[in-house]
């Protein structure tokens, strides 16, 4: 019986380069375009190596940054950047440039124009659309689909099976446990005062929460601190200025409950 060659993808010099020095790491199968991009130095001078799995995926235009691991079968679309290091203010306080390990898991997708700050962790199955923006730190658990347009701010955790809708913004902190469906163009809030780099003055950010299996419509906005209980839901439109205790329906603008599920067995 005849042993199928393993195959390797063919590199650049520049990229043979990096793989000669340890600092690129690619698995048997992965197919990397030519015009993909490996920064392995972030903006301080500090090198990290790019893990890049078996038959994972690096397409045309994409970046990639030190510190990266992609794990088998995941794919990196067109003009997509991942690992990219924090520079400038943020959440109080100005970030250096420094990179961070940044984890794409098993067979997850990361869509064209894509933007992965470092720190991110994605897990096992998970899609992210095109053109959404994840910020430092954000953990996205298996199997969520992201749409396309969102922003997901520092520190944001997205549990599993999660579904979100495109145009929504998540800010920084944000809970979404599992099985969540979060609608189109929804706004979370996380400042109730608007502070921003006001002297003598420094935001209290209370996020939102949004509990296992929550629903919340199109279109919704949720205030700093409130809590979408398990199994609630919000309807298309609503404006949440109060929690919404478990299994609660609510909707209007100020949100109001209208139904319980035990109200209704």
């Amino acid at each position: 019986m005849t042993q199928r060659a393993t195959r390797r993808p063919q590199l650049r010099a520049d990229v043979r380069d990096l793989v000669e020095a340890g600092l690129l790491e690619i698995g048997d199968g992965a197919h990397i375009a030519v015009s993909a991009v490996f920064e392995p130095a972030d903006h301080l001078g500090t090198l990290r190596p790019i893990l890049i799995g078996e038959r994972a995926r690096i397409e045309a235009g994409a970046v990639v940054h030190g510190g990266v691991s992609i794990a088998a079968g995941a794919r990196i679309e067109e003009h997509a950047v991942v690992g990219k290091p924090e520079l400038g203010y943020a959440v109080g306080q100005n970030y250096p440039g420094a990179g961070a390990p940044t984890e794409i898991g098993e067979n997850a997708v990361i869509r064209s124009g894509a933007i992965v700050y470092a720190g991110v962790r994605i897990g096992a199955g998970s899609a992210i659309g095109h053109h959404t923006l994840l910020r430092s730190l954000v953990v996205i658990g298996a199997g969520s689909q992201l749409g396309y347009g969102m922003s997901v701010e520092r520190a944001t955790r997205i549990g599993d099976g999660v579904r979100c809708s495109p145009l929504t913004h998540l800010t920084s902190e944000v809970q979404v446990a599992d099985r969540v469906f979060l609608g189109a163009g929804i706004r979370t809030v996380n400042d109730k005062e608007l502070i921003w780099r006001e002297t003598g003055r420094e935001p209290v950010l209370a996020p939102p929460r949004f509990e296992r299996g929550a629903k919340v419509g199109s279109g919704a906005v949720i205030l700093g601190g409130i809590t979408i209980g398990e199994g609630a839901l919000v309807g298309a439109g609503a404006v949440v200025t109060r929690d919404i205790p478990p299994g609660a329906r609510a909707y209007g603008v100020p949100a109001r409950v209208q139904q319980r599920k035990e109200e209704t067995a």
